[in-house]
């Protein structure tokens, strides 16, 4: 087996670790690194469960090797939110009942946060195409579009103020 030192910064703390070459950044991150808000689903990277943030984009870590992130950023869900507070898209989805089991709540978030810094005002059509890449059991998906709906409508109205 080969193993690789590897540096890497997670949610602003650098970490230095010795890695086995074939170790996925998924069980990195969980197993490694105690990150567990990553939660690993199919591991083809078609569920979204894993999806985390590289270096400002929104990828899925069940398809990178954790030696192919020396030197980068990474931001898990327990990354999003500053000083313990949740974001706004993260309040949202609990008022609008955007997760139920969670299980698939923190790729969702991590892709939708990506996704709304990329484009601030989709339609809900565009919207349910960025959440094609995810799949969740338990709410039909109305719940997670209803928080992500109600997170830009709140970005246009916090932006029309600043004006």
């Amino acid at each position: 087996m080969s193993v690789h030192e590897i540096e890497v910064t997670i949610n602003g703390k650098k970490y230095k670790e010795q890695v086995e070459s074939r170790l996925l950044l998924s069980d990195f991150l969980r197993e490694t690194c105690g990150l567990t808000g990553t939660h690993v689903g199919c591991e083809h990277g078609v569920c979204g469960a894993c999806t985390i943030h590289l270096n400002g984009s929104a990828v899925r870590s069940c398809l990178i090797f954790a030696v192919q992130v020396d030197g980068q950023e990474i931001t898990t869900v327990e990354g999003l939110g500053e000083d313990g507070q949740l974001t706004p898209l993260q309040k949202n989805f609990i008022e609008c009942h955007g997760l139920q089991c969670g299980f698939c709540t923190p790729g969702i978030l991590m892709s939708a946060t990506d996704y709304l810094q990329k484009n601030p005002n989709p339609s809900v059509q565009e919207i349910k195409e960025m959440l094609s890449g995810h799949l969740c059991r338990c709410t039909g998906y109305v719940g997670i579009i209803e928080a992500i709906q109600k997170t830009v409508e709140e970005n246009s109205n916090h932006a029309r103020v600043e004006r």
